[in-house]
């Protein structure tokens, strides 16, 4: 009998045994669902825990209430069968068992069931529809998702084409698990029909398209599956701008040199041509947010200052970005390391030295700024000096 660790490693143990008992879990009334079972099978360090349940929404809530435990709940939520239940500081996720009555590529609508099958049939990929007892840690597997796993095997249930057509996010969804956990070539079937419904994509908000592509590509290793997307044809439809991996193979040989934790975005940059008007584009299609935007559009500008002054000039994420991105592991380390000074003159500071109110207070002070990076940071003594300078001329002049 395969079965995983109980309780859950990291927990608030008493807290999460008041929650499976008030959900009825010795009468498999409840289990443990999904991501956590696949991770902790895997040895992983699941982020989440995650407990599906027969009861109704309402039900559950009431009674993890009743049990001493905070909840939260949002009308979405509870007509979608969510509720959260907070352990130890944490969200656990209770949702009640599912089934779809009707989707649209992009949404769908749910109604309750007590059928365990029947709620894993409407996960996505075998590896994703594991549960696990709470009191024992038996596994319970309806689509051999147990072999897949031991395989490095990422596979739809049912109809790939038809699974697709229900959410198209799933395309996407295919290959970030692939990258995660697929060992070579993907799933044959499930690649074709991602191939094949490519173009679903354009169906999806930006936002949901540019979610997924970022955690797909701040796994360990995105190089090969992005290849295998590129050579089906997966970006044409969204990012016709991708057409190469040589940047991001290099990006993130640099990234493990330095010992920086991969980034999804800035990996998209690698993805992008080194030019700012694509990045403000590509940034804008995807509806990123403003801060986003703007590293895109600075990792395509070079990185040719020191590491401690780009990261005061641009700030330090985008310095790392740069210099990674350029190859220059040591100093995207320097760069992430290093002590960022605050620029300690104010305009009532040259004021203070005689200099009149107005606009020449800003120049000034932004004249002494610029000097004061180039020198790299001197301290109080030298700074107090070009300030008196520094109004002593704007004064003649």
């Amino acid at each position: 009998m395969t079965s995983v660790p109980i309780p859950p490693h990291g927990t608030d143990r008493q807290a999460l045994g008041r929650l499976i008992e008030a959900l009825d879990g010795g009468a498999d009334g409840a289990r443990y669902i999904g991501g956590w079972v696949r991770d902790t099978l895997l040895g992983l360090d699941p982020q989440d825990i995650d407990v599906a349940t027969r009861l109704a929404p309402q039900d559950a809530e009431r009674r993890a209430r009743a049990a001493q435990l905070n909840t939260w709940s949002s009308a979405s939520g509870l007509a979608h069968g969510t509720i959260g239940v907070v352990i130890g500081g944490r969200t656990v996720e209770v949702t009640t068992l599912r089934r779809d009555v009707a989707t649209d590529g992009r949404h769908a609508t749910v109604a309750f069931t007590e059928d365990w099958r029947e709620d894993a049939a409407r996960r996505d990929f075998t590896i994703n529809a594991l549960s696990a007892d709470p009191l024992t840690g038996e596994i319970h597997d309806y689509f051999d998702g147990l072999a897949d796993l031991a395989d490095g095997r990422v596979r739809f249930i049912g109809d790939p084409l038809t699974r697709i057509a229900e959410d198209h996010l799933r395309i996407l969804r295919f290959f970030r698990f692939h990258a995660r956990f697929g060992k070579g070539a993907p799933d044959a079937d499930s690649y074709a029909a991602c191939v094949a419904r490519a173009k679903d994509l354009m169906a999806l908000s930006r936002e949901r398209i540019a979610a997924e592509l970022l955690k797909l590509l701040a796994v360990d290793g995105p190089v090969a599956t992005i290849e295998t997307m590129l050579a089906g044809g997966l970006f044409a439809p969204v990012l016709p701008e991708i057409v190469a991996t040589d940047r991001l193979a290099a990006l993130v040989v640099c990234e493990k040199q330095a010992g920086i934790a991969p980034d999804g975005l800035r990996r998209l940059a690698s993805l992008l041509p080194e030019d700012e008007k694509v990045a403000e584009q590509v940034g804008a299609r995807l509806k990123l947010s403003n801060a986003d935007r703007k590293r895109l559009v600075l990792a395509a500008r070079p990185a040719s200052a020191p590491p401690e002054i780009l990261a005061y000039l641009i700030g330090r994420t985008s310095a790392v970005d740069g210099l990674l991105l350029r190859g220059l592991a040591d100093d995207a380390y320097r760069a992430s390391t290093c002590d960022i000074p605050r620029f300690p003159l104010t305009g009532g500071d040259l004021i203070g030295l005689g200099l009149l109110p107005g606009p020449i207070v800003a120049a000034t002070l932004r004249q002494i700024e610029t000097r004061w990076v180039k020198e790299g940071f001197p301290g109080r003594h030298r700074i107090d000096d070009m300030a008196q300078a520094a109004v002593a001329a704007a004064q003649k002049n």
